[in-house]
């Protein structure tokens, strides 16, 4: 099936800046120079390049409260729960879809984890995993049942995510009666939440790192991934290429979903409490990092090690507000502002690229 393989092909490594890469290297047949320049012109480097001169910033501006080991590990930390969040929005973007309701998903997935735990009762590693299963589930659902609304009702994307970020925040509020629930067994909070791998690399980064690696194989190396990068690219070139694409598009609501739940249940290690009001801009975040980091909004080209450079940067821009003395509604201010100049560089790249 000729198209099929044109199709994959197009998509399966990385965006149209390394293809052009490898291409001048043919022309000129010097190795050293095509591993350079797609080095210098993937769009990985370039995000990277951005994070490196904000931290130079934030660092000569404040260097005893910005340069520092403990507040590096912060930063980390805020962005392992974004990051976690990235993953899912990544592949969605990348098959053209959307996801408004990750943030409201999150906080729903944690009291529904602590409402499992509690009554589960004690503290035993037992109760811990019931609570991880009951935030998986819960995500899970939410996902499904946007996934399913979207693909089979064809709704636009953006209007059902917009109503599930209501609905599933509005559940929250009614189970929790409006209040944030905080009977978090202890071993999570000081096993996890607060643990260190050799007392220094603290365990939800690495559980959001391991995340992002896995999830990185699977989109440049996987049938999932290739799927999602077709979609995105032509679905009527996917339906000729075979692919179940509502059935699909189903599964990446699903895992945005659940990837929401596991967030929330790393939310719930951090912070001991459900933080109710404390993710709702963490949807808008999510998508400036995956933007950010070179996957294209309108689908069809992605890259993981972007998500996870992309998701330092607003952790690293608010926690830079925070110390020059700005208070929290400028952190909002300033994500809308990023937001909107990060899709319209995207939209300018795509009008260059047509």
């Amino acid at each position: 099936m000729p198209e099929r393989e044109t199709a994959t092909a197009g998509l399966v490594d990385e965006p149209e800046d390394q293809a052009a890469g490898a291409a001048e290297a043919s022309t000129y047949g010097n190795p050293a120079r095509d591993v350079a320049q797609r080095i210098l012109r993937s769009p990985g480097s370039r995000v990277g390049g951005v994070l490196v001169l904000l931290l130079l910033a934030l660092s000569l501006l404040y260097s005893g409260d910005f340069a520092s080991v403990s507040n590096f590990r912060n930063i980390a930390l805020d962005s392992s729960i974004l990051l976690i969040l990235a993953v899912g929005t990544t592949f969605l973007m990348a098959s053209g879809g959307f996801d408004l309701s990750n943030g409201s998903v999150l906080v729903f997935a944690g009291v529904i984890g602590v409402k499992v735990m509690e009554s589960a009762g004690g503290t035993s590693v037992g109760t811990i995993l019931l609570g991880a299963a009951g935030c998986l589930g819960a995500g899970l659902a939410w996902g499904l049942f946007s996934g399913v609304i979207v693909a089979f009702w064809r709704i636009t994307p953006f209007i059902v995510t917009l109503g599930t970020f209501s609905a599933a925040y509005g559940a929250t509020l009614v189970i929790s009666g409006g209040q944030d629930l905080t009977d978090i067994p202890e071993p999570l909070v000081d096993n996890f939440g607060y643990g260190r791998l050799g007392g220094l690399l603290p365990l939800p980064v690495l559980l959001a790192v391991g995340v992002a690696i896995v999830a990185g194989l699977f989109l440049q190396r996987a049938r999932f991934g290739r799927y999602s990068l077709i979609i995105g690219s032509s679905q009527e070139a996917a339906v000729r290429s075979g692919i179940a694409v509502r059935r699909h598009q189903v599964k990446l609501y699903a895992l945005s979903g659940m990837l929401s739940g596991l967030a929330g249940f790393v939310s719930l290690a951090r912070f001991s409490s459900t933080t109710i009001t404390g993710h709702l801009t963490d949807n808008l975040n999510a998508i400036v990092a995956v933007v950010i980091g070179g996957t294209s909004l309108f689908g069809g080209a992605a890259t993981m090690v972007g998500t996870v450079i992309g998701a330092l940067i607003p952790s690293v821009l608010n926690n830079g507000l925070v110390i020059a003395g700005f208070s929290s509604y400028w952190q909002q201010v300033a994500t809308g502002v990023l937001l909107i100049a990060v899709v319209g560089a995207d939209q300018l790249r795509r009008t260059r690229r047509d």
